[in-house]
């Protein structure tokens, strides 16, 4: 193949790793890592009867190395064609010089994103979606993630019809895991472990996985991260269900019938490798799952072209076989362009909260109460006794304020409440800081970074959560008071908490640092205080010094946000088995609301009184109730996806390693520079570049999918502010049965960029005049030229 095909990447760093990179050596002291290599899968010889036996042979290898054939660790041929290995970097320079190979990039480690909640999404027994879609009986979900505990109520095969037909995936057996741990539920489970093994070497890896407290090597979840959003997304109904006392009652899944099959992707304190996830998407689309739930990042806003973004990759070969695929925005905000997971071809979801919380109070010794959450089952304080409050960051400087660990004189907390400052460690570890100091209780205040965003956690000591303000006035009470005393009283589980949702203070936020005509997040849907099963294998706080065990756990996060859309596509996947991953978004996105429980636009968690906006929400809070029956859709398949490539600036070499098929890229019309606005999104983000008389138009086509084959459609601007005018042409869709897609065009003009050239936000409306408004958010921003 010529040489102008070959590509060399460099992939950017996406995440920390956990710990530092095994170094394994060849027989010469050289370092080893581990590639990862697209390979023109055409190019191989018929010689040899697989892909594997020609990356294995001597035929492959270059003639210096001729005598060291390759022993690949996955080889993908799937989604994606090719393999990784760990080699010297002598030996990949070699490899990416050869003819076939079109691109190399190395390993990297991604972190994971980390009941009530169906029924806050729209969803009612015998009712609606649920009940037209048999609660998603043939559907099958793939979540790639720590495994799962198969022995847990909500993955119960009970009433359950048999296995699809069409499912051809297995049940990997290995330490504490039968084959026999599937059933008609958990139809599948694989582990995937060869990456995990070559970053930090294979002795360290066996030697974490032979301890089954610790890890398994198989799919059995040591982590609880897996086990909770598989769960989330299609758990089984479990009776009498609680994380010890809290949010008790019945748990089920967002599609309750789906059938789980779970891909080991990411261990336990180490995170996930690149070549893992890929492996696991490769082999998660050759089972046949229907959906596919990632709720891994890369962490702090990194961001990567889609060509060298694993997840990009293996998601764009995932959709482009029909399979919807979810990921989280990142656990990254309030901060603006903190979203991750931006290719156009995935859910994108961010995280909200529901209207069910976990009140604490702290009562003060001057009769202030003060207003925090917590998760804590324990033993309560002693009924009006009030202890000493104590703040250690008034004199220890920052570790202390923070509860590091060894930060804390014993001396100065024995039998206090101490107030520890949120950040740069876990929580819950905090508090078994404050514990093992002898503090007799903790308050874990925001900081600016965090607001006014709580989440309850399951602290190992009397300990709740407070917002920065109320933070900020407790630790000037513990300071210009003499002889500052407190106590902790808890409420237990609230139910009807009025306004909701908000969205949620960590939840990543645009604009989208990669791309910015593509608006992310896509969506919200419930990440706070989300009750799903847990492993067995360690506590609800996940330290190891925690030896509680619970069935059931509360976690919050992005993380616990996706898989409710894996769980919502599931069921439209079952209830309208035609229509294309583009479709199932679209009904999602101009379904959602933007108003909350007392009718009021939805707010930001982190800032009390402030509205949000599609940079924080995208198109909304999901709602499944209407997105059953959306009206219309705006569909996008492959060539869609390759157009909007092409428009962004991609070379065709780089295309080709996301689509493994070679592309061309369409000819412009004159006179127009083609923009990544004109992909045929269900939202509408236009960047207009600085300047007088400014103006950009972009063309959506809708698809009816309505019950009616002939309907009028006539549409409607909604804009938060003036200094932008919006037009709409024609006004007027209408369709027949032999007519059911048109199209419209969107004009966005400017005169001039505002003062503080601030974004503007708006919504078009295409409404019916029987119930369906199809709602798509617009964003205007301006950047300055280059």
């Amino acid at each position: 193949m010529a040489a102008h095909r070959r590509l060399l990447l460099c992939l950017l760093l996406l995440a920390p790793t956990l710990s530092t990179t095994a170094a394994a050596s060849d027989g010469g002291g050289q370092a080893r890592k581990t590639y990862i290599f697209r390979v023109d899968h055409r190019a191989k010889p018929t010689v040899f009867p697989t892909h594997a036996h020609w990356y294995s042979s001597a035929a492959f290898a270059s003639p210096a190395s001729a005598g060291d054939p390759l022993e690949p660790l996955h080889v993908y041929d799937t989604v994606f064609h090719g393999f990784s290995a760990s080699l010297t970097a002598s030996r990949a320079d070699e490899l990416r010089r050869h003819p076939a190979v079109l691109a190399a990039f190395e390993d990297q480690v991604r972190q994971l994103h980390t009941t009530r909640s169906p029924q806050f999404m729209g969803l009612r027994a015998r009712l609606g979606l649920w009940s037209l879609a048999d609660y998603g009986s043939d559907v099958i979900v793939g979540v790639l993630d720590t495994g799962v505990w198969p022995e847990r109520r909500s993955l119960s095969d009970r009433n359950l019809p048999p296995v699809p037909a069409r499912w051809r995936g297995g049940c990997d057996a290995g330490p504490a895991f039968p084959a026999s741990s599937c059933n008609r539920k958990l139809v599948g489970a694989r582990f995937f472990s060869q990456g995990h093994a070559a970053h930090y070497g294979a002795a360290a890896a066996s030697a974490a996985a032979s301890n089954g407290s610790a890890e398994y090597m198989s799919p059995r979840d040591a982590d609880g991260h897996g086990t909770h959003t598989a769960t989330t997304a299609a758990g089984s109904v479990a009776y009498d269900a609680s994380m010890e006392g809290y949010a008790s009652g019945v748990a089920k899944g967002v599609a309750p019938k789906a059938r789980v099959a779970a891909y080991k992707v990411c261990w336990k304190g180490a995170g996930c490798l690149d070549s893992d996830i890929l492996a696991g998407f490769d082999r998660a689309v050759a089972d046949g799952v229907d959906v596919i739930s990632v709720s891994i990042g890369g962490g702090n806003g990194a961001v990567s072209p889609f060509y060298i973004d694993p997840i990009a990759i293996g998601s764009y070969g995932a959709v482009s076989r029909g399979v919807f695929v979810a990921t989280s925005a990142g656990n990254e905000g309030p901060a603006p362009m903190s979203v991750t997971n931006l290719a156009p071809w995935v859910a994108t979801v961010g995280a909200g909260t529901i209207d069910r919380s976990f009140p604490a109070e702290i009562v003060l010794g001057d009769g202030r109460r003060m207003s925090g959450v917590s998760l804590y089952s324990g033993k309560p304080l002693a009924n009006n006794t009030m202890l000493s409050l104590y703040y250690p960051g008034r004199s220890g400087g920052l570790s202390a304020s923070l509860c590091m660990e060894n930060s804390i004189d014993p001396s100065l907390v024995a039998g206090k409440i101490v107030i520890c400052d949120r950040g740069s460690s876990p929580r819950v570890a905090k508090g078994m800081v404050v514990k093992e100091a002898g503090g007799a209780a903790m308050v874990l205040a925001n900081g600016e970074a965090n607001g006014e965003g709580l989440i309850g956690d399951a602290h190992v000591l009397p300990a709740c959560s407070v917002g920065e303000s109320e933070g900020d006035a407790l630790k000037a009470y513990a300071a210009n008071t003499t002889n500052p005393t407190a106590t902790i009283v808890f409420r237990g589980t609230v139910i009807g908490v009025k306004p909701a949702p908000l969205v949620a203070s960590f939840s990543a936020r645009g604009p989208n640092g990669l791309v910015p005509e593509i608006l992310k997040p896509d969506f919200i849907a419930p990440g706070v205080n989300i009750l799903a099963a847990w492993t067995g294998a360690t506590g609800p706080t996940g330290l190891e010094s925690d030896p509680r065990r619970t069935e059931f756990n509360i976690l919050s996060g992005t993380s616990m946000a996706c898989p409710h859309a894996s769980g919502a596509a599931a069921l439209l996947r079952s209830a309208h088995p035609g229509w294309s991953p583009a479709a199932i978004r679209s009904a999602l996105m101009t379904t959602a609301i933007v108003t909350d429980n007392r009718a009021g636009a939805v707010a930001d968690e982190a800032e009390a009184g402030r509205a949000a906006t599609p940079f924080d929400y995208g198109a909304g809070h999901v709602a499944l109730g209407r997105a059953l029956d959306p009206g219309l859709v705006y569909d996008a398949g492959d060539e869609d996806y390759v157009a909007f490539m092409c428009s962004i600036g991609y070379e065709a070499n780089a295309i080709e390693v996301v689509t493994h098929r070679p592309v061309a890229c369409p000819t412009s019309a004159a006179g127009r520079k083609p923009s990544g606005s004109d992909l045929n999104y269900p939202s509408v983000s236009v960047v207009l570049y600085g300047g007088s008389n400014q103006s950009r138009t972009v063309i959506r086509t809708a698809t009816n999918v309505g019950a009616e084959a002939a309907a009028t459609y006539k549409a409607r601007v909604e804009m938060s502010s003036g200094g932008v005018s919006v037009a709409v042409k024609p006004e007027k869709l209408i369709f027949s049965p032999t007519v059911q897609k048109q199209s419209f065009a969107v004009t966005v003009a400017a005169a001039s960029a505002p003062a503080a050239a601030a974004p503007v936000y708006g919504h078009i409306v295409w409404s019916d005049g029987r119930g369906h408004d199809v709602r798509s958010p617009i964003v205007v921003t301006w950047l300055q030229p280059m």
